[in-house]
């Protein structure tokens, strides 16, 4: 049986093909439209997954989208009526899309795969965040927990997984919603809604957090078991274009941050207060799914479960023994999901699960280009480049490593999901002290504060990190093992808030954030074979087998998908070298960009 997943119209929209079952292909339509976080229907996704998938749309049995958009129409109204007259100027904003294309979204599906004549399925958009934790986990019994945004109704929801089957037992619902109070303080200081919320989880560290007893007290009341009710005084989303109210200005000293202006003490204290109160939350839920459920393990999806400290908080409590979290846990993993829960839920597809291995496949279902392309797409354009073999290519990079040079990695197939895995990586050595300032401000282009993430060799984990296990999808921060810290009394105490990061923590001071986390990734032979090769190349030369690694794009742009697309990024910022497949690009080899437009308004900033 062949199935198409889908999700479209909020954000992230994104496809996915099933063949009996196995994970063809997935793709986000940002990767192909160049346009982040793109909501529209993913028609290049689509592309690419049938051709992937070898498949026609005429080929396909089954198509599920990610909710149901009767349901969540039906929520909207009762909202705007609810808050009438207030809603009005949001009402007449959101309609237009309404009328055209989300209430006839089969007549929509139908348009857009010409010949498609069988069943549409739309399961409920919790249910596919469901779907897409369980089903793709390595348990074969599970409880689930979900949260996000909202869906239909539901802003987070847990359930139970066995087999090849998922209840969901009960549901939060709108407008008490942990993702929309992340989003709020997201928009108060200053960034982008369903856009910069990993910013406040980055920025948590640097602040204080003395404004979590006045979050308790004003905003939230919050139950034993994870529930809670929000104080709609202080919010704007239900009724208006903001995010928050005056009285949230009240409270908490003052008007929203206006982007892109200088980050102050609140700001960071308002990060820290936000973190701090979703991680109660959490580990509340958790608490409460285990003892709801007897389930030793848990699989979790949905926008907040990309919240990697407070996963990692999670699992350092011991409340399940085992942790999954699904990798493109937000809106885009909602097409696998809906295409997971069509296969297993409506047509009975059997599933195998061992414990151990996922169905995720390192995440890497994006396109891939081989070398042969690549080295024609060169000579075409008469690009200087190296070929070389794949044992000396890694070789060779990991020497260029080793001299602090900061390097593009492009190499096999795409990552699904928001995180670069080592398919389409920007990487550097851990070790340097100036890594991470030069990548956040000479590569990426983008805020000082933000740390990188280190990719280790998985069998080295436990070495640098407090951490037991794998964390394949960097959906878990731990702690820097304590041996490989360095004291820091007195040497930051008069230092304001970001200028803590260029202090220096541990041996690998580029991964290592103000509070000695960092936002690990385990990268594992099996399923990456060749990213794995490169570490352990750069560890026989300096003893460590961990490298940076951020995604191969500049800030506002999404991660690069083709050989152009890496070239063009590379090109545009101070990287040193190239690697696309077998050949490897020097900078100082290349001719500048003819006639290249101001990239920096190309994409609108995060």
């Amino acid at each position: 049986m062949k199935i198409l997943g889908l999700s479209a119209f909020y954000h992230d929209s994104a496809a996915c093909v099933l063949d009996d079952g196995l994970v063809v292909a997935a793709a986000q339509q940002e990767r192909f439209s160049r346009k982040k976080h793109d909501h529209r229907f993913p028609c290049d996704a689509v592309s690419y997954c049938l051709g992937q998938a070898g498949l026609e749309a005429a080929d396909l049995d089954c198509v599920a989208f990610y909710d149901k958009p009767w349901l969540k129409f039906e929520r909207l109204l009762e909202t705007y009526m609810s808050f009438a007259p207030q809603g009005l100027p949001s009402f007449f904003k959101a309609m237009p899309l309404w009328l055209r294309q989300k209430l006839w979204m089969e007549d929509l599906i139908r348009r857009e795969l010409p010949g498609y004549e069988g069943e549409i399925l739309y399961p409920e958009h919790h249910q596919s965040h469901a779907a897409s934790a369980f089903f793709a986990s390595p348990f074969a019994g599970a409880a689930i927990l979900t949260s996000d945004g909202v869906g239909e109704w539901a802003t987070a929801s847990w359930g139970v997984g066995s087999a090849s089957r998922i209840e969901l037992k009960q549901e939060l619902h709108f407008p008490h919603s942990l993702g929309l109070l992340y989003s709020a303080f997201t928009y108060y200081t200053g960034f982008r809604v369903n856009s910069g919320e990993y910013k406040i989880m980055g920025l948590a560290p640097y602040g204080e957090p003395r404004f979590v007893e006045a979050i308790f007290e004003h905003l939230l009341d919050l139950r034993a078991d994870g529930s809670f009710r929000l104080n709609m005084k202080y919010f704007n989303y239900c009724q208006g274009l903001t995010m928050t109210s005056r009285a949230f200005d009240r409270l908490f000293g003052g008007p929203p941050r206006q982007p892109e202006t200088p980050l102050t003490q609140r700001e960071m204290d308002l990060a820290r207060s936000v973190q701090a109160v979703t991680e109660e939350i959490m580990l509340r839920m958790a608490r409460y799914v285990r003892r709801q459920t007897g389930e030793r393990a848990l699989c979790m999806a949905g926008g907040v479960a990309l919240n990697c400290v407070a996963n990692g908080k999670i699992l350092r409590a011991g409340i399940f023994d085992e942790l999954w979290i699904q990798p493109a846990a937000g809106d885009a993993g909602g097409a696998l999901g809906a295409a997971l829960f069509a296969w297993h839920e409506v047509h009975d597809g059997p599933r195998e699960a061992d414990g151990r291995v996922d169905r995720q496949r390192g995440s890497f279902l994006g396109p891939a280009y081989p070398t042969d392309e690549v080295v024609r797409w060169l000579d075409e354009r008469r690009l200087p480049h190296h070929r070389l073999a794949s044992d000396q290519l890694v070789e060779t990079v990991a020497d260029i490593l080793v001299e602090e040079k900061v390097v593009g990695w492009f190499s096999g197939r795409m990552e699904f999901g928001p995180r670069a895995l080592g398919a389409r990586s920007i990487i550097g050595d851990a070790r340097s002290q100036k890594m991470q300032s030069v990548m956040n401000l000479k590569i990426k282009y983008r805020e000082s504060f933000r740390p990188f993430a280190p990719a280790c060799l998985a069998e080295d984990v436990s070495d640098l990190f407090e951490l037991d296990r794998a964390s394949p999808y960097m959906l878990l921060v731990a702690d820097v093992q304590p041996h490989r810290r360095l004291e820091t009394s007195g040497r930051d105490d008069a230092l304001f808030g970001i200028d803590k990061l260029n202090v220096p923590r541990s041996d690998i001071p580029a991964v290592t954030h103000v509070d000695y986390s960092a936002r690990v990734q385990t990268v594992h032979r099996e399923t990456n074979p060749r990213f794995h090769a490169l570490i352990s190349a750069f560890k026989r030369r300096t003893g460590y087998g961990v490298v940076v690694n951020t995604s191969f794009n500049v800030r506002g742009e999404p991660i690069v998908c083709t050989p152009e697309e890496a070239y063009l990024c590379f090109m545009r910022t101070e990287m040193d070298v190239l690697v696309l497949e077998d050949c490897v690009l020097y900078k100082e080899e290349q001719r500048p960009l003819e006639e290249d437009s101001d990239w920096r308004e190309l994409y609108a900033l995060d």
